[in-house]
């Protein structure tokens, strides 16, 4: 899983110094941006050559606040690919204080998001994700119940 850290700025917030509920949006796709970027691949360079990721649909879910100066998360996890597109579930998280161990006391959610993603070309139209960024694109093994 690709962890993005953040800090929450006022301009992120309401009058009350609580995330604004769509700059989770903006939260989720800086970290998608990052993610591409650190599997070696940056959106204006794919996009000179005539590929473009797009958010196709997205579900939401806000489970916590984040507030004013915290450091907060953002997570992205492939959990599905397809010849022209991807499902990643993102997560807004924080975390703890660490223990004695330097480890995580707990984490929690504070948003999470299904998002499925499409490739297209320059005109729009839906289009293979090249070779070379597929090979890096892998679902993680979900859990059987």
């Amino acid at each position: 899983m690709f962890e993005w850290p953040l800090r929450v700025y006022i301009e992120d917030t309401d009058a009350g110094g609580i995330v604004y509920y769509a700059n989770y949006l903006k939260f989720f796709e800086r970290a998608r941006s990052e993610w591409l970027r650190t599997l070696g691949f940056n959106q204006q360079v794919l996009m000179q050559q005539g590929v473009r990721f797009v958010v196709r649909d997205l579900s939401i879910r806000y489970r916590k606040p984040a507030m004013l100066d915290e450091e907060i998360i953002t997570t992205v996890e492939v959990t599905a690919r397809t010849k022209a597109g991807m499902t990643l579930n993102q997560r807004v998280i924080r975390r703890s204080d660490s223990d004695i161990n330097n480890e995580p006391s707990f984490i929690e959610v504070l948003a999470e998001a299904e998002v499925r993603v499409a490739c297209i070309d320059e005109t729009g139209k839906p289009m293979a994700i090249p070779g070379q960024v597929a090979e890096q694109i892998q679902p993680v093994p979900q859990e059987q119940s």
